[in-house]
C-alpha cells in the first residue's frame, strides 16, 4: 500500500477530513509545532477550536494507535490530567484519504518551570499514578524501548546509508560501539527491571502547566519500558542537582507507585540510546521537506563531530556511579 506524503495534506483536505466526522471548520487553521506528525488547531463554527492530529503514514498501525488512545482514555477516566482523544461515532481514530487522524480538545498552558518549589513533587504524583495504571496490563501491539530498536538499529542504519562523512566514519563506528557496550553493562547492572506502559517521551514540551497543575500531552511515543524513562528527562544540571530533583520527584511519585532504585543504573544508558535514536530519526525523515527546512544544522561535518564527542562523554558517564536519591526517599 502506497502511503500519501504530507505534501498532499492541504488545508482543504484537512477541513474536508474534519467535515467527514461532523466537525464543521470555520476556515481557521493554525499549524502547531510537530514534525513526526502534523498537528493543527482547527477553528469550529460556534464552538471552541479543537486540535487535529494527522499521523505520519506508515509509522504506526491502526492497532498501535488505538492502543495508545485506549491508554490515554484509561488515564483520563482515573482523573489523571492527560489530553485524550475525543470519541467520535464510537471511535477515537478516524481515516480520510489515506491519513489516520484524531481530534483532541484544545488545552491551554505553558511549559512548567521546574525550579518553582513543589512542582517536581506535583508532577511526580501524577507520574506515579500513570505508572500504577500502566503496570496493570501490557501493551499488545506497541513496541518496547530496548537497546536494539533505540541503539543498534539506528546506528547501523546511519552508517549504512552514507550519513556519516567518510573521513570520520571510523571514529563514529568506534565510539558508538563503545557506547552501546556501556549501555549493555548498565542494563546488566540494573538487573531484571519491570517493563510497564509509559508516556515514553516525557519531556517538558509534552507537559502543559496551568494554575491547576500539569497535564500531559502527546502519548505518540508510548511504549513498554522501565519507569525511569518517564523520569530522567525531567532532570538536569550536575550529578548533585539531578539527585536533588529526583528526590523531589519521588516524594510525590512514591505516594502511588514504588520506584525500583536499581533503575538508576539506566539513566545515562537511556540518555545514550536517545542520542543515537534521535540522529537516526532525523536521518530517516530527511526526505520530508519540513526536516531540512527546520533542522538546518543536521548532517553537517560539525554535527557528526559533535555527536562523536557527545557519545564519548556518555561512555565516561556510564562508568561513573549512578544517581543517588536525595531528600530522604531511601
Amino acid at each position: 500500500m502506497i502511503m500519501p506524503p504530507f505534501s498532499t495534506l492541504t488545508p482543504d483536505l484537512i477541513l474536508d477530513a474534519m467535515n467527514s466526522v461532523g466537525i464543521l471548520g470555520d476556515g481557521r487553521l493554525l499549524a502547531l509545532n510537530s514534525y513526526e506528525n502534523r498537528v493543527y488547531q482547527v477553528g469550529v463554527e460556534d464552538q471552541p477550536p479543537v486540535i487535529a492530529k494527522f499521523y505520519r503514514p506508515g509509522r504506526w498501525s491502526r492497532a498501535q494507535i488505538l492502543e495508545e488512545h485506549a491508554f490515554s482514555l484509561q488515564l483520563a477516566e482515573e482523573e489523571i490530567p492527560v489530553v485524550a482523544p475525543l470519541l467520535i461515532s464510537g471511535s477515537t481514530l478516524q481515516h480520510y484519504q489515506g491519513f489516520y487522524f484524531a481530534v483532541f480538545p484544545r488545552r491551554g498552558g505553558r511549559i512548567p518551570e521546574l525550579d518553582q518549589h513543589g512542582r517536581l513533587e506535583w508532577i511526580g504524583r501524577f507520574l506515579g499514578r500513570i505508572h500504577a495504571i500502566g503496570a496493570q496490563s501490557p501493551f499488545q501491539h506497541r513496541p518496547a524501548l530496548d537497546i536494539e530498536s533505540f541503539g543498534e538499529e539506528p546506528a547501523t542504519w546511519l552508517m549504512e546509508n552514507n550519513f556519516i562523512p567518510a573521513d570520520i566514519l571510523p571514529a563514529y563506528r568506534s565510539v558508538v560501539e563503545q557506547a552501546l557496550a556501556g549501555v549493555r553493562v548498565c542494563f546488566e547492572r540494573a538487573g531484571d527491571v519491570a517493563a510497564l506502559r509509559l508516556h515514553g517521551d516525557c519531556h517538558l514540551s509534552n507537559m502543559l502547566w496551568t494554575d491547576d497543575g500539569p497535564h500531559f500531552v502527546d502519548f505518540d511515543d508510548s511504549r513498554m519500558g522501565p519507569a525511569i524513562q518517564d523520569l530522567w528527562m525531567l532532570l538536569s544540571g550536575s550529578h548533585a542537582d539531578m539527585s536533588l530533583q529526583l528526590g523531589e520527584l519521588l516524594e510525590g511519585y512514591e505516594c502511588f507507585y514504588d520506584f525500583n532504585p536499581a533503575e538508576l543504573h539506566l539513566v545515562e544508558a537511556l540518555r545514550t540510546l536517545r542520542l543515537i535514536h534521535y540522529s537516526g530519526w532525523l536521518a530517516k525523515r530527511w526526505d520530508d521537506p519540513a526536516f531540512p527546512m527546520t533542522f538546518t544544522w543536521f548532517n553537517t561535518q560539525q554535527y557528526w563531530q559533535d555527536r562523536i564527542l557527545e557519545l564519548r562523554e556518555q561512555v565516561a558517564l556510564m562508568q561513573e556511579p549512578p544517581l543517588s536519591i536525595a531528600g530522604g526517599n531511601r
